[in-house]
C-alpha cells in the first residue's frame, strides 16, 4: 500500500519537479506541466498522466482493482490510481512514467543520460 507521503517523496525526487496546488489539491509539475495530482475529494486516489489513450486503456484493462476513470476524464490521457491497491515500486514506476510523458525533451534526455551513467 502506497501513501500520499510516498507520492510526494517520489515525485519531488524527479528533476525540475515542484509541488503546486491544482484544483485545490496537491499537484506535481515538471517545469509547470502537471503530471500528477492527489484528489482530496476521492481520498486515496491519485490522478496520473499517461502517454496517450492507448496506455490509459491498457492500464484500465490490466488492473481494474488499481486503475479507474470517471466520465470527467473521458478523452484525457490520465487514470486514477488507488493508492491502497499499489505498492511503492509500482507507484514509483507510474510516477516516473507520468513525469516522462510531460517533461520537456531536454529535461527528459538529461534525466535519462544521468540515469544511464552517460553524464
Amino acid at each position: 500500500m502506497a501513501t500520499e507521503e510516498d507520492v510526494r517523496r517520489l515525485a519531488l525526487a524527479l528533476p525540475e519537479t515542484t509541488e503546486k496546488p491544482s484544483y485545490g489539491t496537491p499537484g506535481f509539475r515538471v517545469e509547470d506541466r502537471l503530471f500528477l495530482r492527489l484528489r482530496t475529494d476521492a481520498e486515496g486516489w491519485l490522478v496520473v498522466f499517461v502517454a496517450d489513450q492507448g496506455e490509459k486503456e491498457a492500464l484500465l484493462a490490466s488492473a481494474p482493482d488499481r486503475f479507474h476513470t470517471t466520465p470527467h476524464y473521458d478523452g484525457h490521457a490520465s487514470v486514477l490510481v488507488d493508492l491502497d491497491a499499489v505498492d511503492v515500486d509500482e507507484l514509483s514506476e507510474l510516477i516516473t512514467d507520468a513525469w516522462r510523458a510531460r517533461a520537456p525533451v531536454r529535461v527528459r534526455q538529461r534525466f535519462e543520460a544521468e540515469r544511464d551513467g552517460d553524464v
